[in-house]
């Protein structure tokens, strides 16, 4: 089985919708991704679009899983 690499879709067609996904969580945070290179964007502000995507996939998982009841 072939490895994905980290900055890879598990699914490839999933990809666009993960991007837009980012491009949110980033506005909602007040990070100001850009489509290309982000290379003025400290850590700090990188990291908190990451981990604030995964909490809110994970919060989206949970309600899933309870039948809308979380």
């Amino acid at each position: 089985m072939a490895r994905n690499s980290s900055n890879s879709a598990a699914v490839p067609e999933a990809k666009s919708a993960l991007d837009r996904f980012k491009f949110e969580v980033a506005n909602e945070l007040g990070v100001p991704l850009t489509d290309g290179y982000n290379g003025n964007l400290t850590s700090k502000q990188n990291g908190s679009v990451g981990g604030y995507m995964v909490k809110k996939m994970i919060e989206a998982q949970e309600r899933q899983m309870t039948g809308g009841q979380y």
